[in-house]
């Protein structure tokens, strides 16, 4: 199953030109069973891909005492990846000072910030993040339904203040596939810390394709073709096929 995922990350990153030669990219390890298939993936990758590229993994300590890192750290020293943990004041602000009741966003937001911030000083030109392509469908659904507008993040997303591009490696892989090999590889995947976790409209959108399933089997598989095939900002695929004109 590992071997699956590692072929459609693969195809991502050639469909979207995701690494060039010499990238040092900064892998976003949040714990989770996502981050934690995306860091095997790019670490298998790196040893045969034809393109030589460098990972580190960069986790964004919220400030929470149920927050531990241990087992990352123990698991990025077994493989030999460079790891730097950034303990932050997020859960204080978002929780203690802002009291935020709908604290996803802001939370989110300065994850964000702090990551791209850490991998640039890491020497880090790209950051990778976990983002599978349920999270690309809930995300369209999310945009839609809350705020009108027809839009998913990118498969690779250029950020010119911190002159860093974020790419999406494991945009053509399930959820439930990587559920799966987590448990076959027994990931550390670290239990949830955040309060909101399962209570999040992103929670209600996976809900909500759940239980359209039931009618509509390959409502997934048709949310995320209609996706590719539309005018969404940075999801069209350049077609490879046609010769070039001399």
């Amino acid at each position: 199953m590992l071997q699956t995922i590692m072929g459609q990350a693969r195809r991502a990153i050639e469909d979207y030109n995701m690494i060039e030669e010499g990238d040092k990219i900064g892998i976003g390890l949040s714990g989770g069973k996502d981050s934690l298939a995306l860091l095997y993936s790019l670490y298998n990758l790196k040893r045969f891909y034809p393109k030589k590229f460098e990972i580190m993994a960069i986790t964004i300590h919220p400030g929470s005492d149920t927050f531990k890192t241990d087992e990352l750290e123990k698991l990025c020293k077994n493989l030999d990846i460079e790891y730097v943990v950034y303990k932050s004041d997020i859960a204080q602000v978002v929780f203690d000072i802002r009291k935020e009741k709908n604290p996803c966003s802001l939370c989110a937001n300065m994850r964000r910030g702090m990551l791209n911030s850490v991998a640039i000083e890491n020497g880090c030109n790209k950051i990778a993040l976990g983002h599978h392509s349920d999270d690309v469908s809930e995300t369209l659904l999310m945009s839609l339904f809350l705020n009108g507008k027809i839009y998913t993040f990118s498969p690779v997303t250029y950020l010119s203040r911190s002159n860093i591009t974020v790419i999406r490696p494991l945009i053509y892989v399930n959820e439930k596939d990587i559920r799966a090999v987590a448990r076959e590889n027994n990931f550390p995947v670290m239990g949830k810390c955040c309060p909101y976790d399962g209570i999040t409209k992103r929670e209600y959108m996976k809900d909500l394709i759940k239980s359209l399933r039931h009618d509509i089997p390959k409502v997934r598989e048709n949310i995320f073709g209609a996706i590719k095939r539309s005018d969404i900002s940075g999801w069209q695929i350049e077609d490879k096929s046609k010769d070039s004109i001399i």
